[in-house]
């Protein structure tokens, strides 16, 4: 493909459906905490923005150099996915429950479960490195650049959102998010499996 107005549509609508699983656990977050800041809410758009990056980048690396490693590798994606999201999940119903009891601050997103969030929810775009492995370096580096700008306002968009909701919910987001997280994680399982 050649530098055009349709590679960056591609990027465009690549990165839309990338961010689709970030933008789900980004509502989950948002509905977490419904009085998170801005500067919060940035940096967590980041760090999926920044592993939506990442990702495809490591899987064009990988296309280029070791194609036959990152293939067995792939068979276990939606796995992880499931694993790490079931547990992140777990803890947000667990702490939905408990709150519920005690009626104390829930005390947010920590870095530890939004980094294994941010994992999870990019690691299917490590398999976009075959999509966009015909592309020269300059190219793949464009097009994973969209990916993440587009990533990012998605993100924005799914805290802001759960943050509207969060705030209706109260004690009730934590579960909500724990489930919604939960279910991402199953629904990403089922479309890696079957």
């Amino acid at each position: 493909m050649k530098w055009s107005f349709l590679f960056i549509l591609n990027s465009v609508l690549l990165g839309a459906g990338l961010a689709m699983d970030a933008f789900s656990v980004s509502m989950a977050n948002g509905l977490n905490e419904p009085e998170m800041r801005k500067k919060k809410m940035a940096g967590i758009a980041g760090v999926f923005t920044g592993f939506q990056f990442a990702m495809p980048m490591v899987g064009w690396v990988c296309v280029h150099t070791i194609v036959q490693y990152f293939q067995a590798f792939e068979k276990a994606i939606p796995w992880i996915a499931l694993l790490l999201l079931a547990i992140i999940g777990g803890e947000m119903l667990m702490e939905g429950f408990r709150s519920k009891d005690t009626e104390e601050e829930s005390p947010g997103l920590g870095v530890k479960a939004l980094l294994i969030q941010g994992v999870a929810t990019s690691i299917d775009a490590l398999s976009v490195g075959f999509t966009i492995a015909g592309y020269g370096w300059a190219m793949a580096l464009a097009a994973c650049v969209i990916i993440a700008a587009v990533t990012f306002v998605i993100c924005m968009a799914g805290l802001a959102i759960g943050k509207g909701f969060g705030t209706r919910l109260s004690n009730k987001a934590q579960i909500l998010g724990g489930v919604i997280l939960i279910a991402i994680g199953i629904e990403i399982f089922v479309r890696g499996v079957f």
